[in-house]
């Protein structure tokens, strides 16, 4: 084959070499508009595993890097004045211009031709010069092949909302270091590392607002530079901060990142395939060190594909069909995780509130792909110290002793006025269709009372309705009529005398997603027969041309529904709940006034969010003003519509206020279920950013849910300040001991927190053995019985 790159970055080397590798006899052609050692950035970072793959690609180049790399282990995060270090990361930096003359070096010695300093304005006529069957696009993230041909490569570009500066120093950090200062004008961090033996990286960024209020958009580079000395002194220890772009003038080192997405990675021009690789194909923000990586992979990934199908008929086509679809998962699975860190690092003010552990723990899990085993695995002990940590401050915030020792964060307590969970695993509401005339039965009574003696620290009741015209089905129960009451009383009691569990209500109206069958005779469709009239915001049909349809309801409509909502709350006091959520999602009856694809009223409940929160929240107030004041109440909300012009997170935050404002204590972040035209975007604690933004934003307790499906899942979100409480649905219908599974999985034992009180006589007796010694040692020593266990805490 002739093959030319356009592009002489490590994407575009490192396909030549691998080729030409492959197959001595291919031509291929590497065209830089640059000269052979100019570059633009310092160092770049790589993990340990893809030093392996490197290794397994070409034995020689891994070779050389390594032996040029700066490795280390630990991660360092300064906040507050506090410095927190947590070790086994395994990374490796080297500085970008040594790589890239490793890669030309190897090139050369396998006779790959290197162009120099050639703009390659017209891929076509650069084509036809080589003759080239193929080309390779690795022309960076500014792509003028992927620009010329938008039409075909279907490109998504996002500019994000930091500026940052790419700087040096020959201050030599042994750690990789993030450094947090806060200014008069906002938040600024600096992401630092060592990439060789004198010279480290150093970034700073902070959000667009920030920098301007801090005139950086109006500085020199040399101001601009200096303003960053300053700001991060401490850590500079004396040494300044360098720029190898003095082309740059004024605010121009300051750059956003640019998201690249493109949905197709080949272009056929003249019968010749234009490929994109690296940068130009997609992007991976600098806070997870994965834009080489990525670049060197596609590389890998694109000449296995090569060789694999060299000797078929259709071998070229076959090839670029199966890195395209190999490689989009797997970038996929990288710019999540990216996104995910970028968003964090865009919202540092979210989490300024937090103290330097909570703070910094967040830090290492904000990608999501490093969970609260993963750590453990890495650094066992950092571990450890930082859940002695989070408990003791759960139990100063609960008013509850605990010993001071490691625990799973989801087993710590959490009070909420005068209630108090014994850890953070909720059983959600779900839908159980198997009541009768509204009635809760022996059904309940068991999936209920199984789930409580499981170890979660709360079990809620499904979605239970204030009026007989409020029901999704039949058979969804009720809490309008006495033997509503006393069948709740009876669960309830069960509840409470069966194990140490909370249990709690969740009331609910269906609105225009009422009067249908149990989901397994054909879900939100309308009942065959007997249909009642349905109400909402604004009358909608819930499915097109098959759902009945609900008209407005009227101010007379309302009144009667806020007085149900409030006799609902009295009965549910009557029956013993210890807590009561108001359900506004989903696209039942209060979810269709907040949501604007549902809310087309002009009158005082439409219009501005504001308004569309109105009758919620008069529904809200009514309840919370008869409910006993010494239990907590939480709303249930959609903070995603997932579709174009409805609720955003943005949103979600402003009704989390809102309810927080009415006297709500805790916001329940579901999402969706309000328009059969949602596109939701699914994935492990898919919902759990929502609840995130809810707590660390409105500043209101959250519970996150949504494909919470393991412990590392529930310790992850709670020790990260992501959530106060996790409520695990499905898995919970697989198995009602989820919590005492999971607990057992991890292998904790602990003080028995998560035990109901049933399975724990060998816990119980192994506590009064434990006290009986303590006695009797005390009795020996002089000292009480707490200095004796103090004592023997410490070994």
């Amino acid at each position: 084959m002739n093959i030319v790159c356009i592009g002489g970055g490590p994407a575009g080397l490192y396909f030549s070499l691998l080729m030409k590798k492959q197959n001595p006899e291919h031509c291929i052609t590497v065209i830089e508009r640059n000269r052979p050692y100019d570059t633009f950035g310092w160092g770049v970072v790589f993990s340990d595993q893809t030093l392996g793959n490197l290794a397994s690609a070409d034995e020689p180049t891994a070779r050389a890097i390594l032996q040029a790399f700066n490795h280390w282990d630990d991660i360092e995060i300064h906040f507050k004045g506090e410095t927190v270090r947590s070790g086994g990361h395994g990374f490796c930096g080297i500085g970008r211009k040594r790589l890239l003359n490793i890669l030309q070096a190897r090139c050369e010695e396998l006779g790959v031709q290197l162009v120099f300093e050639t703009e390659a304005q017209d891929d076509q006529a650069i084509a036809r010069q080589y003759g080239a069957d193929l080309v390779i696009a690795s022309d960076g993230l500014n792509s003028r092949i992927r620009t010329r041909y938008a039409a075909s490569y279907q490109p998504e570009i996002d500019q994000r909302h930091c500026r940052f500066v790419w700087l040096g120093t020959r201050k030599k950090f042994e750690a990789f270091t993030f450094s947090f200062r806060q200014t008069p004008y906002g938040w600024f961090q600096a992401h630092i590392y060592q990439y060789d033996g004198d010279t480290s990286t150093f970034i700073v960024e902070t959000p667009e607002h920030v920098w301007r209020a801090a005139g950086l958009d109006s500085m020199s580079q040399e101001e601009g530079i200096a303003f960053c000395e300053a700001l991060f002194a401490q850590e500079l220890d004396g040494q300044g901060l360098l720029s190898n772009s003095p082309h740059l003038r004024g605010s121009a080192q300051w750059i956003t990142f640019p998201r690249i997405v493109c949905r197709q990675w080949v272009h056929h021009q003249d019968g010749v395939p234009v490929v994109l690789m690296g940068d130009a194909a997609h992007t991976a923000h600098y806070s997870i060190g994965s834009g080489t990586k990525l670049a060197l992979e596609d590389a890998i990934e694109l000449a296995r594909c090569f060789g694999q199908h060299a000797d078929s008929a259709a071998g070229t086509d076959a090839a670029l069909a199966a890195y395209q679809q190999l490689r989009a998962i797997e970038v996929l699975k990288i710019q999540s995780a990216a996104r995910n860190s970028m968003e964090w690092f865009e919202n540092v003010e979210r989490y300024s509130a937090m103290e330097a552990p909570q703070f910094a723990y967040s830090m290492l899990t904000r990608s999501q792909r490093i969970s609260h085993e993963n750590l453990r695995l890495r650094d066992p002990h950092y571990v450890a110290d930082y859940e002695r940590w989070l408990a003791r401050r759960a139990g100063e915030q609960a008013g509850v002793a605990l010993p001071d020792v490691a625990m799973p964060p989801m087993l710590t307590p959490f009070r909420l006025r005068g209630v108090l969970l014994k850890n953070r695993i909720v059983v959600s509401p779900m839908a159980q269709y198997s009541a009768v005339d509204g009635v809760a039965g022996d059904y309940h009574l068991m999936h209920l009372g199984a789930r409580a003696m499981g170890g979660a620290g709360l079990v809620f009741a499904e979605m239970t309705c204030v009026s007989s015209d409020a029901r999704i089905t039949l058979a969804c129960p009720g809490m309008y009529s006495e033997a509503h009451t006393q069948a709740w009383r009876r669960i309830v009691d069960f509840v409470h005398t069966g194990s140490d569990a909370k249990i709690a209500l969740q009331l609910g109206h269906a609105g225009p997603k009422g009067s249908t069958r149990p989901m397994w005779d054909g879900i939100d469709l309308p009942l065959r027969e007997d249909n009642w009239p349905l109400l909402a915001a604004s009358e909608q049909q819930y499915l097109a041309g098959v759902s009945q349809t609900a008209r407005a309801a009227t101010e007379s409509d309302l009144a009667r529904i806020e007085q149900d909502f409030v006799r609902a709350t009295l009965a549910a006091a009557v029956a013993g709940f210890d807590w009561l959520e108001l359900h506004c999602a989903h696209g039942y009856l209060l979810s269709s006034f907040i949501s604007p694809l549902t809310n087309r009223r002009t009158d005082e409940y439409g219009g501005s969010l504001e308004n569309r929160c109105r009758y919620p929240l008069r529904v809200f107030r009514a309840m919370r003003a008869a409910w006993p004041q010494d239990k907590p109440m939480s709303v249930r909300i959609s903070a995603h519509d997932w579709v174009e012009g409805g609720i955003t997170p943005d949103d979600a935050v402003l009704i989390a206020r809102l309810f927080k404002q009415a006297g709500a204590d805790l916001i329940d972040c579901s999402s969706g279920q309000v328009s059969k035209l949602e596109q939701p975007v699914y994935g492990r604690m898919f919902q759990a950013p929502f609840a995130d933004r809810v707590r660390n934003e409105a500043g209101i307790a959250s519970m996150a849910v949504g494909s919470i499906f393991e412990a590392d899942h529930a310790n992850s979100i709670i020790a990260a300040g992501r959530a106060d409480l996790c409520a695990v649905g499905r898995p919970h219908l697989a198995n009602p001991a989820w919590t005492l599974t999971e607990t057992a999985r991890i292998g904790y034992s602990g003080d028995g927190a998560a035990w109901p009180k049933q399975y724990r006589p060998a816990q119980l007796q192994l506590e009064r053995n434990l006290q009986r010694e303590r006695q009797l040692a005390a009795a020996n020593t002089g000292l009480t019985p707490q200095q004796v266990a103090a004592r023997l805490l410490e070994g």
